[in-house]
């Protein structure tokens, strides 16, 4: 076989496991109930534009909830009275003040951290304010804490309303299902092994505290991800869930707000190193960009040698994009996009890199100097 023929052939693996995990990814059941209480905790900052139907979802959910509390995060606009509105007609749902930032946090761990000493669940349901839980979203959820499971995160259908979400928002799935075996990922107790998602983050109470909850995990930026890494460490089972029956995201509504939001943790999330990056990179334009490159020097220069190869290689592509489109409702304007979205990613994973290398992080009108994170990664040694 020619090189080009095993060039065409490296999009099957991520073909083959986008079917297997499409089949296999765990959704949770509806119907279910969980015997204790549950704690529904929303940290928000500057979210007027989202928290109340973020909370009017919250309180249409067909399982009982004890409480419903907001952290507003020195919002500058009317996050916190719109919360309170609310919370007369609904004596479940309360609002408590943040706390000034001390050294050494992230604004979000900050925040969830405050929640958790605040609530009195047996279990900690953290929600991001740009989600929407369905109605039986909590049950299916919930189902999924079987014996042994202290976590459970979940990823929402992703909602895509403008050119640029439609462009690079189905890549977040895409990630998941084309490049992690998830079943076996949640079967074994390996932290290296991890797939997680903060917009839909459940704990045990009782872990929670063990585990440290946020407060060990106060200096990251990718809180999820290294919340849910120090459970496995720490021997606990992480679920990790296909939410696409149990809650809506749309995480940004602009190509500006998409750059800045990756930039800001594609790095980190891929591993926070020059070595990681450089393989992610390879990947990913080996396996869905190098089939289309491959097709079009072969028809523009008449070569059947790079034809045939590109053509089966794009048609795999196109296969496992349209299963996406399927299963999860992508827009098949996606297929046609594909290389474009691949490259877009590409070019963000960039930006994240030299955003992280620059020695400061600027997010949601914060500054985290590079010395600050370094003195909490150490305990106090700068």
């Amino acid at each position: 076989m020619s090189g080009w023929w095993l060039l065409a052939a490296v999009p099957l693996l991520p073909l083959l496991l986008t079917w297997l995990n499409v089949a296999t990814w765990r959704r949770g059941r509806a119907g279910s109930r969980w015997a204790g209480r549950l704690s529904v905790l929303v940290p928000a900052r500057n979210e007027a534009a989202n928290i109340e139907a973020c909370l009017r979802a919250v309180l249409a959910s067909r399982h009982p909830i004890a409480e419903v509390i907001v952290c507003d995060d020195h919002s500058d606009d009317d996050t916190r009275a719109i919360v309170e509105r609310l919370a007369e007609a609904h004596p479940e749902v309360r609002v408590i003040a943040g706390a000034p930032l001390p050294p050494g946090w992230v604004g979000k761990p900050h925040a969830c951290h405050q929640l958790a000493l605040a609530a009195r669940g047996d279990v900690l349901l953290f929600v991001d304010a740009d989600t929407r839980l369905e109605p039986e979203g909590i049950e299916r959820l919930l189902s999924l804490f079987e014996a042994g499971v202290d976590v459970v995160t979940a990823v929402p259908r992703q909602v895509m309303a403008s050119f640029a979400e439609r462009l690079v928002m189905p890549l977040l799935v895409l990630t998941y299902t084309s490049w992690f075996p998830l079943r076996l990922v949640a079967a074994s107790r390996d932290p290296r092994f991890l797939a997680a998602n903060g917009q839909l983050l459940a704990v045990r109470r009782e872990a929670y505290d063990r585990l440290g909850g946020f407060a060990a995990v106060k200096h990251e930026i990718v809180d999820d991800v290294a919340f849910c890494r120090r459970a496995k460490e720490q021997g606990s089972r992480v679920v990790f869930a296909d939410g696409s029956a149990m809650a809506s995201c749309r995480m940004y509504d602009s190509a500006g707000a998409i750059w800045r939001g990756f930039s800001k943790n594609l790095y980190e999330g891929i591993g926070g190193t020059a070595a990681a990056l450089v393989v992610v990179l390879a990947l990913h334009l080996l396996v869905f960009v190098a089939p289309y490159v491959a097709l079009a020097l072969g028809a523009l220069l008449d070569l059947p040698a790079l034809l045939l190869p590109g053509l089966v290689g794009v048609g795999l592509n196109v296969a496992l994009r349209a299963t996406l489109c399927l299963r999860y409702g992508h827009p098949w304007s996606g297929i046609l996009l594909h290389p474009l979205s691949i490259l877009v990613l590409c070019a963000i994973a960039v930006s994240s890199y030299r955003w992280t290398r620059r020695g400061a992080l600027a997010w949601a009108g914060r500054v985290y100097p590079e010395r600050e994170r370094r003195l909490a990664l150490t305990g106090g040694e700068a």
